[in-house]
């Protein structure tokens, strides 16, 4: 027979595809309990019922659950030089462009180059990959729904169009949905798709070695046509670009020769 946080995780793994048993246990069920005491719940079971009525309580818990260090247009002035110079350049030799957001985490890059990409062509034309090895942030970036604190750097006009606010917690609109695929990707031991106009890989690379990293800029540069852009985090500068077939085109921008 099934325990009570065993139920649990059946029932959000239902509900959300999240799936709590990826995480460590004694560790998740310390930072829940604490969670649903705080609210006034005795156990996971009543805990459940509860979000089941209310989505503001879900929302809170989706959040506690997942460390959420990433927002949308982080690094604005980097995202305003995509948008100003970079994607002129792009989508003047073609209209119908290729982009990947590499380790997209819980979805908030992706969608931000969505609703960017908005102002120059349909939202009903665009199709962009996002990929991330850990299921559980692929599951929450597919659900779109995020605490105001992601959306410090959001345009205005992008909020009122593109969000819908419910205690404190934004949901992320069908149609930009609808432009992002989300699918499970290793970096390192994956093969790699190709002919990418744009591919966006920021905040990530830091974690990894200089052999590592060796290996990641050799895939992403063949990953990239002719003139394509990689994009990388405000950390992350290559200092020797030309070595796999780059050249800068604007801090933290890199061109495929």
């Amino acid at each position: 027979m099934l325990g009570d946080y065993e139920k649990f995780i059946l029932n959000i793994n239902k509900k959300t595809g999240i799936n709590l048993a990826l995480y460590k246990e004694a560790q998740m069920k310390r930072r829940l309990i604490s969670l649903y005491e705080k609210k006034g719940y005795k156990n996971f079971q009543d805990f459940y019922q509860a979000m089941e009525q209310d989505a503001g309580l879900l929302n809170e818990f989706l959040d506690r659950m997942t460390i959420n260090v990433s927002e949308f247009y982080r690094n604005s002035r980097r995202w305003e030089v995509l948008e100003k110079q970079i994607m002129p350049k792009l989508l003047q030799k073609n209209q119908r462009i290729k982009i990947w957001s590499a380790a997209c985490s819980t979805g908030e890059e992706p969608y931000t180059v969505a609703m960017m990409m908005s102002n120059f062509i349909p939202l009903s034309q665009l199709r962009i990959l996002a990929t991330d090895i850990d299921e559980n942030v692929l599951a929450k970036a597919r659900l779109g729904i995020y605490p105001e604190r992601s959306l410090n750097e959001v345009p205005e006009v992008f909020k009122k169009k593109y969000f819908t606010e419910e205690n404190g917690y934004y949901s992320i609109s069908p149609e930009v949905k609808k432009s992002v695929v989300f699918k499970k990707q290793n970096l390192l031991d994956e093969p790699f798709g190709s002919a990418y106009d744009l591919i966006v890989c920021r905040n990530v690379l830091i974690y990894f070695t200089e052999q590592a990293k060796d290996i990641l800029y050799a895939k992403f540069s063949a990953a990239l046509k002719p003139g394509g852009i990689f994009f990388v985090g405000s950390t992350e500068q290559i200092f020797n670009p030309g070595k796999y077939g780059f050249e800068t085109e604007d801090t933290f921008f890199y061109r495929k020769k």
